[in-house]
């Protein structure tokens, strides 16, 4: 066992100098409910880090890989139970259920609390309680907002340690604002049949019991930095988002920032990590965040963009030199693992990885029979600063100013390669209008259509339609609004085959957007948006079939009618809440598909 920090306690302890009143008295409420047997008052120090992964490793709970070719990198197994979110036992506790909607789980507040304090009476006898500070985006940006976790799992220490600006300086900001999200932590007994996550928007609040893993237990991600947030951002005029954000500067130096939200499996880390091809010498692309965005209307009438992370939490398999040489770069050294499996050398592996596996993600010699030798969910925790291409714009407070908001999904068919919405109100119906198709891996049919408005179904803390009518409203909130765009990079061809190389040459697609932001690029007007004619996309060097560009480019009236049908329904099931713009939107959409078809 490592030394204590000076700074933790016994189970009735002072409260360290600096402390806000606010979250002692808090700490001091949630130490008579849960008991513990110390307290930990966490400073974000690289020695606390130490001592604890030192701890970890002491009681058998992380594995340290092989130190010359995964220098400081360690392995953590996860109970097979506890391996992924829970979204069937996540709620959203609002005073009143349609304020919650029918895209969330609802429960009472009262009841959820009781519930949950009667998870957590005891729970943490014998343990030790861990308090982590945590600001999420830079400590001095206007932007950010601030939380404290209660946790009594070292490993979700380690990891909020990664992944936010985590210790004193967040605690000394909570001192100045006052203000800050309570998110209470246990492992529990790691039951799935006692294992829920309770938000509670109105009182900025987060329960979490029974799980170790991920968005589970790492609060400050999903839970607060989509969930809570989002509600946040509703109050206060701004928007948490489910969105990357990446620095795109061409070879006349002109750069332009854009944040792009995809559903799960659509390509969002590769594009946010994107290295431009060979054919496109000069283009410069940096990761100013990969996963979350929080955007605010700024002085100059422009929506700003902070990344509220300061690490990432990313999946393993298909990671490789290949798909994504940035990511694989970034976790050689220094990076946390989840559930991989493990080479003969002690190297971590994952499929998509060279190697052979000897040992798997739950500690077993590998056998095929078994299942994949990582758990297709495998994680790795890192610091953002050791992606090659992070942009130092990221730790900027005044956050960077977007030029374009991009939605997409995956289809086979229908969506085109890239349109532009005629305006905000338009860019909204796009955004609600995401979706993405399932393949037979994923669910032994292929097709199956998932409506995922603004890839924000797991992660909008209210209602949809007024979520939509939110975004609706910075149409008034700012003078110079981004373009709003979508683009489907999965299209294939009868044989199913793709018909787009993506990853990389992606940029030729963004190169077109740029344009239009700058007024350069032509385009012509279509029932759905404005679309670039095949001669106005850089084609050269890429291998494309005869007429597959123009396929790309296709739109298809007949099924656009059926998907503004399905359309339709979809915002039909959030009833009045449904903002009446979005409804006129539809049906101008559908008299321009008359008028074509």
């Amino acid at each position: 066992m490592a030394t204590p920090s000076p700074r933790t306690q016994d189970s009735q302890p002072s409260i360290p100098a600096g402390v806000p009143p606010v979250v002692a008295r808090w700490v001091d409420e949630v130490r008579a409910l849960t008991q513990p047997a110390r307290v930990h008052w966490c400073t974000g120090t690289s020695a606390e880090h130490d001592a604890l992964v030192a701890e970890l490793e002491s009681r058998g709970e992380l594995q340290r890989l092989d130190a010359a070719t995964f220098p400081n990198c360690h392995l953590y197994r996860s109970d097979p139970s506890d391996v992924a979110r829970v979204e069937h036992l996540t709620f959203v506790c609002t005073k009143h259920r349609d304020d919650a909607g029918p895209n969330n789980l609802w429960m009472a507040p009262g009841e959820a609390h009781r519930k949950m304090d009667d998870l957590f009476r005891g729970c943490m006898k014998g343990r030790t309680l861990y308090v982590v500070p945590y600001c999420m985006g830079p400590i001095d940006s206007p932007y950010s907002r601030c939380g404290v976790e209660i946790t009594d799992s070292a490993y979700v220490v380690v990891n909020m340690g990664l992944m936010t600006r985590m210790g004193t300086p967040a605690l000394e900001r909570i001192a100045r604002e006052g203000r800050f999200v309570k998110g209470l932590h246990s492992t529990g007994e790691l039951d799935p049949n006692r294992r829920f996550i309770m938000h509670f928007p109105e009182e900025l609040s987060i329960k979490s019991f029974g799980s170790g893993y991920g968005g589970n237990a790492l609060l400050g991600k999903k839970c607060h930095a989509l969930r809570i947030a989002s509600w946040q951002a509703r109050d206060e005029g701004w928007l948490a988002e489910h969105m990357l954000v990446v620095g795109i500067e061409s070879p006349r130096g002109e750069k332009h920032y854009v944040a792009a939200a995809f559903p799960s499996a659509c390509g969002k880390t590769n594009l946010g990590m994107l290295i431009p091809p060979a054919t496109m010498p000069g283009w410069k692309v940096t990761t100013v965040g990969e996963d979350i965005a929080w955007l605010h209307p700024g002085p100059d009438g422009r929506l700003y963009a902070i990344n509220p992370e300061n690490g990432y939490f990313g999946v393993a398999p298909g990671t490789s030199p290949k798909t994504n040489k940035n990511a694989y770069d970034m976790i050689r050294h220094d990076t946390l693992f989840t559930n991989v499996a493990v080479t003969a050398d002690n190297q971590p592996w994952w499929e998509g990885r060279e190697g052979t596996p000897a040992i798997d993600w739950q500690g077993r010699p590998y056998d095929s029979k078994n299942g994949p030798a990582a758990h297709p969910n495998s994680r790795f925790t890192v610091r953002a600063k050791q992606n090659p291409s992070y942009a130092a714009e990221a730790d900027m407070a005044t956050g960077v100013p977007l030029s374009a908001i991009v939605f997409g999904g995956r289809r086979r068919s229908l969506a085109p390669l890239v349109y532009e919405a005629r305006n905000w109100r338009h860019g909204v119906l796009v955004g609600s209008s995401v979706a993405s198709e399932t393949t037979a891996a994923a669910t032994g049919a292929v097709g199956v259509l998932r409506r995922d408005p603004m890839a924000m179904k797991p992660f909008a803390g209210y209602n949809f339609g007024d979520y939509w009518r939110h975004w609706l409203s910075f149409e008034h909130r700012l003078k110079h609004p981004p373009k709003v765009f979508h683009v489907n990079w999965f299209r294939q061809d009868a044989a199913g085959k793709f018909l787009w190389p993506g990853f990389g040459d992606n940029l030729r697609v963004l190169e077109w957007i740029l344009a239009r932001i700058d007024g350069r690029a032509p385009a012509r007007e279509t029932p759905i948006g404005y679309m670039p004619s095949p001669a106005d996309l850089r084609t050269e060097g890429l291998d494309l079939a005869p007429g597959a560009l123009e396929e790309l480019l296709r739109v298809d009236v007949a099924g656009w009618r059926t998907e503004y049908g399905g359309l339709r329904e979809h915002l039909a099931e959030y009833g009045d809440r449904t903002p009446k713009e979005l409804a006129i939107e539809l049906d101008q959409g559908l008299e321009r598909l008359d008028a074509a078809g």
